[in-house]
């Protein structure tokens, strides 16, 4: 079926009966064709459904592709959009309704500032958050995998930790090079802040030799990144959406009496 034809006669989850006198329908379902369009606009432009709106009390986000920089990638790119993505963050944390962010990776990295600017505001929100990587979290979709509250990878799944790349003209080689090497330190910072894998390790899987053919680095399948402590545990969509219940039904008891939050940030200690 077309994709706007399903959305269009997707029935709405608040339709109310109609009204016995004027035939026509009563409350929210007045509504319905114009969520539906902002709905399907949503889906268009930015890939996924906007923020919650009280139906459940999480949000699911997709980061897929590869990641955008500051410049726009071939039409035949599939991509993530950072100025997508950090608006959405922003409403999310906003948001009252919305008590947990579930995020799911299917790329293959890209820009690494964008990368590591996600990752900072996942990493920063109140909420508890759970990623889930399936298919590949490979380069700089490793740290966003690694700022959630909680990470799980699929079995099959796999992970690619290399040094940083630099594409185009260079001009000034020992500035680049300094350049580089700084940026690659915040990289490796936030990693294993937000993760269980100690620094020396990682540098050590970063510039290995032997297991990429054109490149040097690792790839980490499933297990492997949980046994190095880059990932917390192997599973699926059910067990992450699980977690993520539970982590938002042990936030919801540490709030106070008065209703103010706890002193206590919603992430689990990573060892």
């Amino acid at each position: 079926m077309d994709l706007d034809k399903s959305l269009m006669e997707t029935p709405a989850p608040d339709d109310e009966a109609e009204n016995p006198e004027t035939g026509e329908a009563s409350g929210p379902s007045r509504q319905h064709p114009r969520r539906q369009r902002y709905l399907l606009q949503s889906l268009r432009q930015l890939g996924q459904v906007p923020p919650t709106q009280g139906e459940t009390q999480t949000h699911v986000m997709t980061i897929i592709g590869q990641i955008e920089g500051h410049m726009v990638l071939p039409t035949k790119n599939k991509t993530t959009k950072y100025e997508h993505i950090i608006p959405q963050l922003v409403a999310i944390e906003q948001n009252p309704k919305i008590r947990g962010l579930l995020l799911i990776l299917n790329t293959m990295g890209g820009d690494v500032e964008a990368g590591l600017a996600i990752a900072e505001m996942i990493a920063s929100l109140s909420k508890p958050t759970v990623s889930l990587v399936l298919g590949g979290g490979h380069s700089i979709g490793v740290p966003i995998a690694a700022a959630a509250t909680y990470s799980f990878i699929a079995d099959t799944a796999t992970m690619t930790i290399h040094p940083l790349r630099l594409t185009g003209l260079v001009i000034g080689v020992p500035q680049t090079y300094e350049y580089l090497e700084k940026m690659q330190d915040r990289v490796i910072k936030f990693v294993t802040q937000h993760s269980g894998i100690t620094e020396e390790k990682f540098r050590e899987l970063m510039f290995r030799t032997g297991d990429l053919v054109r490149d040097i680095g690792t790839v980490l399948v499933g297990k492997d990144a949980v046994k190095y402590g880059l990932i917390d545990e192997v599973g699926g969509l059910g067990r992450a959406i699980q977690k993520l219940n539970e982590v938002i039904a042990v936030e919801g008891s540490k709030v106070k009496p008065d209703g103010g939050d706890s002193d206590t940030k919603p992430r689990e200690e990573k060892t």
